[in-house]
């Protein structure tokens, strides 16, 4: 099941791979004020994605975008790809479930390495703020960048695409 927590934490729960390694020695230069990472990540504007290389297979999507209702969120869960979600700014709120507990709205699309589900209201929540982190194994079906309030928030954020061993 998902893991949440701190990136120390996280760090001593993953799984000690080197994709994993390379995965968090990326997300330190990210969370450094002076890292080359997190000023590449402030230099995005909102509504877009950059694609990162970090090696061994694992790719960042450094993201800046503002928090959605709701209402426009899907769960989805990944075959090829661990997502280690990291929000350096702003807050969000993540749910998470089990797939086997969903039923599929949208097939296996092995290009995006996608599944979505249909909606379920026994979700459990996560509020994601600076310097927290969640990892979503292939099973954990998840919805993010939804807002914590009535009001859409600016969110910097990675998601590091780590793939499954």
């Amino acid at each position: 099941m998902a893991l949440f927590g701190t990136i120390a934490t996280l760090r001593a729960q993953a799984p000690q791979t080197p994709a994993f390694a390379n995965a968090f020695a990326y997300v330190a230069d990210l969370l450094r004020p002076d890292g080359e990472a997190r000023t590449r990540l402030r230099a995005i504007p909102a509504g877009e994605t950059k694609k990162i290389e970090i090696g061994g297979g694992a790719f960042g999507l450094e993201q800046v975008y503002h928090t959605k209702p709701r209402a426009e969120g899907f769960f989805e869960t990944h075959r090829k790809y661990i997502d280690l979600q990291v929000l350096v700014e702003g807050e969000e709120v993540m749910e998470v479930s089990d797939f086997s507990r969903l039923t599929v709205k949208q097939p296996y699309n092995a290009e995006r390495d996608l599944i979505i589900y249909e909606d379920t209201g026994a979700a459990s929540l996560l509020r994601l703020a600076p310097g927290l982190a969640a990892i979503y194994f292939p099973a954990d079906a998840h919805m993010g960048s939804l807002r914590t309030g009535a009001s859409a928030a600016l969110v910097r954020k990675v998601v590091v695409k780590i793939p499954v061993a």
